[in-house]
């Protein structure tokens, strides 16, 4: 395995053990049809979309809260100091609508933006903290855009939920705790005396903590709406934070701030076997890094191999690595370089990628094919870190809000902003402008959105009804957490929840990592024989779903984290915590 995968890796897993013990919540009774749901990573902040559904919010409503009272109880993740990107389903219509609120560079960031004083680009880690890695803020405004076209709550009403949990307190759980332990050494001062103790440790597990900062900051924008954190005195503050930071200060202007507007994108989408598909589209690289995964496998008879065969253990790690290569090389935001979406979905091209695959042994090299439409460029990629979390919700009428929200890295860049954390979303860009002689798609540029792997997926079944909407965190495994969990519900007929609890091998390169602790433990040596080279380790997942099964809305939550789904009237699902079974077909 590669160092920068063993990185990785290391980054992903502190944060998982402790959470991994939890014990599941009892049972609850049976899901209405008629009641909305919301899964997310945390209970408090799925417990506040609930609230708003139960109040006649919409699915996109309840988002929205589940987003805003995720800022003040999981801080270390996600907020309105970072972006995302929303999937939406429109019972009314059949159709579904993608928003990106990913964060944009500056306008003065060039391509050399993270260069050192040795004229060299700055390793990772130490382009992380401070200023010049901080995106402005796209969240608030993808938010606004997303309410404007499907809430039916007024927009202040939306806050109430994060506004108590952030003046009344909550408890400090496991994920933040070890957070703060693993990754909390670069935050800001105000940050360190919030969340650490007199002693500089982390607070406790339990600790009763109140953020005032954000409760003034969240009544503020209930009241003025977005523009508030936009422009004026709060736009202020980002811009002298940033500009100002003790580590790499920025150049960020007032007008970057001001400027910002949300997307309305369309998604991307294809059929798998009898499910169509969709995705969010660039410059997020998850919605089509996922269905070419899908659609290299679809020659395959993956639901007759099952979910014990090393084949197709086998088969699903060669797709990834063929979808990734072409990720790396090709996607990034398509307002500024050429991105050749119809052709990394044509079928035939699919078709050519997937006759690389042998269910008899793993391909000795991997290299980005050549789709049509493809521009002649390079990309040299770079690995996204994770700091990110997924929640869905659904209404009562049937319409679906699928979200991945995220700040990158654990706290982002370590600066704040009245109680806000900033993200560090521009690490996510290719450091290095050029390679072997061509420009680099995802290179750094002004008012350019980071490539991502954030893969918010509604997939519709037969009947032209949502049959699942899924969603995970945690970098470049997203990608391939989604496929897993898509071919366990399709293929394997897995409920949501066993096929997110399913064990993960993850294979962007040739290297490939078994999640330790899982079915996959068994399969290694099969997997080998198969020239598999694999590696066995904790992987730090999470990942949020919500299907439909005989017309019933069922939540899912991933076991390794905190998250659980939580019915409109207040019941939550149980969480499993043993192994996956085979539920029946539909």
């Amino acid at each position: 395995m590669t160092r920068p995968l063993v990185a990785y890796l290391l980054l992903l897993i502190a944060p998982a053990a402790a959470e991994a013990r939890r014990p599941a919540p009892p049972p609850r009774p049976a899901h209405s049809p008629a009641l909305g749901m919301v899964s997310a990573a945390d209970p408090r902040a799925a417990a506040a979309g609930a609230e708003i559904l139960r109040q006649g919010g919409s699915a996109t409503d309840a988002a929205i809260a589940t987003m805003l009272a995720l800022n003040v109880v999981e801080p270390q993740n996600s907020g309105i100091g970072g972006g995302s990107f929303m999937l939406h389903h429109d019972a009314a219509t059949n159709a579904v609508a993608g928003f990106d609120g990913r964060e944009t560079a500056p306008a003065a960031a060039d391509p050399k933006w993270f260069y050192g004083a040795d004229g060299k680009p700055l390793p990772f880690m130490a382009a992380l903290p401070g200023g010049r890695s901080v995106g402005v803020p796209g969240n608030l405004r993808m938010m606004a855009l997303a309410h404007q076209r499907y809430g039916k709550l007024p927009w202040a009403t939306l806050f109430g939920p994060a506004i108590k949990l952030a003046q009344e307190g909550f408890a400090v759980t496991p994920r933040l705790h070890n957070g703060l332990a693993n990754f909390g050494g670069h935050i800001d001062p105000w940050a360190r005396s919030h969340f650490l103790a007199a002693d500089g440790t982390p607070l406790p597990v339990g600790t009763l903590l109140k953020s005032p900062e954000q409760a003034a900051l969240f009544t503020a924008i209930a009241k003025h709406g977005a523009d508030y954190f936009y422009t004026g005195a709060v736009a202020q503050k980002i811009v002298t934070a940033v500009n100002t930071a003790a580590r790499n200060p920025s150049k960020m202007t007032l007008a970057d701030l001001a400027g910002y507007r949300a997307k309305e994108r369309p998604p991307v989408c294809t059929m798998y076997r009898v499910y169509k598909v969709c995705g969010m589209g660039p410059p997020s690289s998850g919605g089509i890094a996922v269905l070419m995964i899908l659609k290299q496998l679809e020659r395959f008879d993956l639901p007759k191999l099952g979910r014990n065969s090393p084949v197709a253990w086998h088969l699903f790690a060669e797709s990834e690595r063929l979808a990734y290569a072409d990720r790396d090389l090709y996607l990034g935001d398509p307002d500024h370089v050429t991105v050749p979406i119809k052709g990394l979905l044509d079928p035939a091209y699919l078709a050519k990628r997937s006759a690389l695959i042998s269910p008899e042994h793993s391909m000795t090299s991997i290299a980005a094919g050549t789709p049509p439409g493809a521009p002649q460029r390079t990309l040299a990629p770079n690995a996204d870190v994770p700091g990110t979390s997924d929640l869905v919700a659904v209404d009562k009428q049937g319409n679906v809000a699928e979200v991945t929200t995220t700040i990158e890295s654990y706290f982002g860049s370590g600066v704040s902003v009245d109680g806000v954390m900033l993200n560090n979303e521009l690490t996510d860009f290719d450091f290095a402008p050029v390679k072997d002689g061509y420009l680099v798609a995802n290179r750094v540029e002004g008012g350019k959105r980071p490539r991502s792997s954030m893969a918010p997926t509604i997939v519709y079944g037969p009947d032209g009804k949502v049959r699942i909407a899924i969603g995970a965190a945690g970098g470049s495994t997203i990608i391939a957490q989604v496929a897993k969990a898509l071919v366990g519900v399709l293929d394997w007929k897995l409920s949501a929840q066993d096929a997110i609890a399913m064990g993960l091998l993850y294979a962007p390169k040739l290297d490939a990592v078994a999640e330790k602790g899982t079915q996959l433990d068994a399969m290694v040596p099969a997997l080998q024989a198969l020239g598999e080279h694999i590696q066995i380790a904790p992987l730090g997942l999470k990942a949020n779903a919500i299907e439909r099964v005989n017309g019933v809305w069922v939540g899912a939550a991933d076991p390794r984290s905190e998250g659980v789904a939580v019915r409109e009237d207040g019941q939550t699902t149980q969480i499993v915590r043993a192994g996956a079974t085979p539920r029946p077909a539909e």
